[in-house]
């Protein structure tokens, strides 16, 4: 319809003239709410960029003989950014006499290779660059996967522990319960107290007059 229509339409209906496909013959227009359709267009663009992967390289660097327990500690951050769905750029410095000695360092790569490989594959092979050897560590999941699986875990945690929480906090009715009887029994010593005290009061004799 005519530009001068379609104004006079929106403006009948209070909403907006929003021009939505400008390339085409004509072009396409559509009566809406303007706010609104920013406000929901926002929105969607945050929730994609929340879901959003990045590809992201984490850099490990060793030592061509390193100690048995700083390498385990390096593997185990080496297994963590690998869950997480990250690249690992594995690095062996080498220094003085050792960089005549090469093959230590690619044993030891291929030695941290084997020992992650239910998590990840060998993206780049083992090479020389200088007096460093580089290795890239490629993850068996995507980064989408892991996130995913990471905000599940977190919910089922979250989950776990309410429901320890409400299974140790006692409930209403089980506090009136023991209030009830807690008052029954105080009322119950009050009665057998003063039941004594009459009996007593009975048994003993009278205090003679006096004179």
């Amino acid at each position: 319809m005519p530009l001068a229509k379609a104004l006079e339409l929106a403006q009948e209906y209070d909403l907006d003239l929003v021009e939505v496909a400008a390339s085409a013959r004509p072009p396409v227009c559509k009566l809406m709410d303007y706010g609104k359709f920013k406000y929901e267009s926002a929105m969607k663009a945050r929730e994609a960029r929340k879901n959003q992967a990045h590809t992201v390289i984490k850099e490990m660097k060793l030592r061509p003989k390193i100690d048995p327990h700083d390498y385990d500690t390096k593997k185990g951050h080496v297994v963590r950014f690998l869950k997480q769905g990250d690249k690992v750029k594995i690095t062996i410095m080498f220094r003085g006499r050792e960089q005549s000695r090469p093959e230590l360092g690619y044993r030891l790569l291929q030695r941290l290779a084997s020992d992650v490989e239910d998590l990840g594959f060998i993206e780049s092979n083992p090479k020389q660059d200088g007096r460093n050897m580089i290795m890239v560590l490629g993850p068996h999941k995507k980064k989408t996967e892991a996130m995913a699986e990471a905000r599940e875990a977190q919910a089922a945690r979250k989950a776990e522990r309410q429901g320890v929480a409400a299974d140790e906090a006692p409930s209403e009715e089980a506090a009136v319960e023991e209030g009830t009887e807690v008052v029954s029994a105080d009322a119950e010593v009050e009665a057998e107290a003063e039941a004594e005290a009459d009996v007593t009061e009975a048994a003993s004799p009278e205090a003679p007059a006096e004179a």
